[in-house]
């Protein structure tokens, strides 16, 4: 790494390299706080009838309502059926029970030896860093999920550290939430400073929504404490449809891919949002010019308040199956499931 000064600001050639001339280090803060919280105000941005508002105003009281502007703005005034929209807009439907549907779908709260630490899986485990989201998607398997238990901070930040430290066969490290990104860059930095000094962690992966929804938190301090280490960088992002991603988020991404980190990306199948081979054909195409590999597609997780998102799994392998005759197969996803209690996520054959 090569360190220099440039008008008194201390820089380096990474920070230089991806640095925007309009970008501001504290932009991404500024625009998650300017989120658009209170269904009224969201239906009168998008032009959108008053009769979604007693089923936003219910929903929104068991989980909040929250979206970036930014995300906002890739959506089509007067559509409430807008792809992007139904992904995070509050809905009567959730407040029915539906038998099959529970707050802890993956059973993950027995699976969390320490504050902050849910280990499931041989080799990995992750970090809650975060309760906090810069979005709130109706579908998110952890809507239930005590975070408020979980806090990563003081004695619990160094219980974790010793944990890991004491798990020899960990070798990666997932930072998770909530979304990790939700949290300061100079938190995030002592926290990988902390991890590179475990010498059998190799890897350090973030699970984030965040460079989609507010691309600006793709900041020059970001890529720094994220690429810039012993630890291998990978990066999994969350898109479920091509109309996520605009010229703001490609560039993004690619500065991650410039940067040297390993960018994939995971989709949720969701009813009415991309469950057709049409709309996964193109989020795959647009992914890939973005930098950006298909990871998985993810079945719903069945909790309580998204069983109208719900898509079978023998129609999600029709669709799949679709998918590998319009796209090469480095394109196509793993169609996989979470099964509680399983040691790993459970690929669903489409033959």
């Amino acid at each position: 790494m090569i360190t220099r000064y440039e008008d008194g600001v201390h820089t380096d050639k990474l920070s230089t390299r991806f640095m925007l001339p309009e970008e501001q280090p504290d932009n991404w803060k500024k625009v998650l706080a300017d989120s658009v919280t209170d269904p009224e105000v969201l239906l009168n941005i998008l032009n959108l009838p008053d009769t979604l508002l007693p089923g936003a105003i219910k929903s929104d009281k068991s989980f909040r309502m929250r979206i970036p502007r930014p995300f906002i703005d890739r959506m089509t005034r007067g559509d409430q059926y807008d792809p992007l929209l139904r992904q995070v807009l509050p809905l009567g439907e959730e407040c029915e029970e539906v038998s099959g549907f529970s707050l802890d779908p993956l059973a993950e709260q027995s699976q969390n030896p320490t504050e902050g630490i849910i280990h499931k899986y041989q080799g990995r485990l992750l970090l809650i860093i975060s309760g906090a989201c810069a979005i709130n998607c109706r579908f998110c398997f952890r809507r239930h999920f005590p975070y408020e238990d979980n806090r990563l901070g003081g004695d619990n930040w160094m219980q974790a550290i010793e944990y890991i430290r004491t798990q020899n066969s960990i070798h990666e490290v997932i930072l998770s939430g909530g979304d990790p990104l939700a949290t300061t860059d100079s938190r995030l930095a002592r926290m990988v400073e902390a991890l590179s000094d475990i010498p059998h962690v190799k890897t350090l992966r973030i699970h984030t929504r965040l460079p989609i929804v507010i691309p600006q938190r793709v900041t020059k301090e970001m890529l720094h404490w994220f690429c810039s280490g012993r630890l291998k960088p990978v990066m999994v992002i969350h898109c479920n449809h091509a109309n996520e991603i605009d010229e703001q988020v490609e560039r993004a991404l690619q500065k991650l891919r410039q940067a040297g980190a390993i960018v994939l990306n995971q989709t949720v199948l969701l009813k009415g949002i991309n469950d057709d081979s049409g709309s996964l054909a193109d989020l795959s195409h647009t992914l890939f010019n973005a930098g950006v590999l298909p990871y998985y597609l993810h079945l719903l997780d069945r909790v309580q308040g998204a069983a109208h998102f719900d898509v079978t799994e023998e129609r999600a392998k029709v669709l799949v199956k679709e998918l590998m005759q319009k796209c090469p197969g480095y394109l196509v996803p793993r169609l996989v499931k979470e099964v509680a209690g399983e040691a790993s996520k459970t690929p669903i054959p489409v033959n």
